[in-house]
């Protein structure tokens, strides 16, 4: 019984974590609320030694995922899944418009315990860019889009290069779990959040190019991550 109470306890909390990860889950409010933790994060990661250096990569970067809260929970098996946007770098240097996506994964085992992860992604290859877009990437070796992963309270994985695709900085709020991992994991689109926040018709490309569809309440994100 002893052993027990103790599984029930993590259990309960994963759900209330993981129940609690977007407050209002609204189409209507959830993207501005998303911008506003993006800005949080960006300014947080700025502030952290171990996680400052995300910046020197920006300037070269095809794009940028930002996922203020990515939770996993688990039991016999775990979930992970995380809210959160994409920028585009554009030619003059500037920021596209964020597309909203969801981040997703899954996993079998026994793995008892929470995460709160923050996560910012530096997209660094054309490749991997153009598969996110349009096939809502899948992230790993066997997808054929390199990870390499940094972080403050994570266990880093080990074969980070610099030739990955992806660069990812994470920041474990709560954890739990020996580690934090996104391979595997799945970026899709938030087709919902996109047409709440731009209109009927918006999508990723179409918000990237910055055909008809932008909304200025996402312009301090995009000044936090600097540029022109």
């Amino acid at each position: 019984m002893k052993r027990i109470i103790p599984l029930f306890a993590v259990l309960i909390a994963a759900a209330g974590l993981m129940s609690c990860a977007d407050i209002n889950n609204d189409p209507a409010i959830l993207p501005q609320d998303l911008i506003k933790r993006g800005v949080e994060t960006v300014t947080r990661f700025n502030e952290l030694p171990e996680l400052r250096g995300f910046s020197k990569h920006l300037p070269g970067a095809a794009a940028v995922v930002i996922l203020p809260t990515v939770v996993k929970a688990g039991f016999i098996g775990a979930a992970e899944v995380g809210h959160g946007m994409l920028l585009a770098h554009k030619s003059d240097g500037s920021w596209s418009h964020p597309v909203f996506y969801t981040l997703a994964a899954g996993s079998f085992g026994l793995q008892i315990g929470i995460q709160d992860t923050e996560v910012i992604m530096i997209v660094r290859s054309e490749k991997a860019l153009q598969s996110i877009i349009e096939h809502q990437g899948k992230l790993g070796a066997d997808a054929g889009i390199t990870v390499g992963l940094f972080g403050a309270g994570v266990e880093a994985a080990t074969t980070t290069n610099v030739n990955a695709d992806i660069l990812a900085f994470a920041n474990a709020k709560i954890g739990l779990f020996g580690g934090f991992s996104l391979e595997g994991s799945v970026l899709t689109r938030r087709n919902d959040l996109n047409e709440a926040y731009y209109g009927v018709g918006a999508l990723p490309r179409s918000i990237i190019e910055g055909l008809n569809y932008a909304n200025p309440k996402a312009d301090p994100l995009r000044e936090a991550l600097g540029g022109k």
